[in-house]
C-alpha cells in the first residue's frame, strides 16, 4: 500500500512539472480540480523550479515557495496547485489553508491586498495507509 500511495504522490509532482503555479482564494475548494476555480484569488506565488521533493511513504512535501504580494483581500479559504501554464481549470492539487496543521500553512490566512504572502509549509499526505 504504501508504494501505491507514493507512486500517487509522485504522479502528482510529475504533473505539476517545473516551475508550478500556486495560488490562494477565499472561501471552500472547488469539487473537483477540473471544476473552475472559485471565491476570490488573494494571491499567486511560485513554486521553486523542482516544486517537490521525492514522495516518500505517500507523503509528497513542496520545496521552497517564493513569497509574492497579495492581490486580493480576505480570508485563504483554500489553495490550488497547476503547471506553469495555468488556466482556471488545470489544477493538479487543491487543498485548505491554514496557519498550522493544515495542507498549505500560511504566516496568516487573513490576506491583505499588498502583504507579503509567505508559506511556511505545504504537504500532502495520500490517502489510505
Amino acid at each position: 500500500r504504501s508504494t501505491h500511495r507514493t507512486n500517487a504522490m509522485s504522479d502528482i509532482a510529475t504533473q505539476v512539472g517545473a516551475s508550478g503555479v500556486l495560488k490562494i482564494f477565499t472561501g471552500s475548494p472547488p469539487a473537483t480540480c477540473a471544476t473552475a476555480d472559485s471565491g476570490t484569488l488573494l494571491a499567486t506565488l511560485a513554486c521553486n523550479a523542482t516544486a517537490f521533493g521525492t514522495a516518500t511513504n505517500g507523503v509528497l512535501t513542496a520545496n521552497a515557495i517564493t513569497s509574492a504580494t497579495a492581490g486580493g483581500t480576505g480570508t485563504a479559504g483554500y489553495f490550488r496547485i497547476y503547471p506553469s501554464a495555468a488556466t482556471s481549470t488545470n489544477a493538479v492539487l487543491q487543498g485548505l489553508c491554514g496557519t498550522s496543521g493544515s495542507d498549505l500553512n500560511l504566516n496568516s490566512t487573513s490576506i491583505a491586498s499588498g502583504q507579503t504572502v509567505a508559506v511556511t509549509s505545504l504537504t500532502i499526505t495520500a490517502f489510505g495507509s
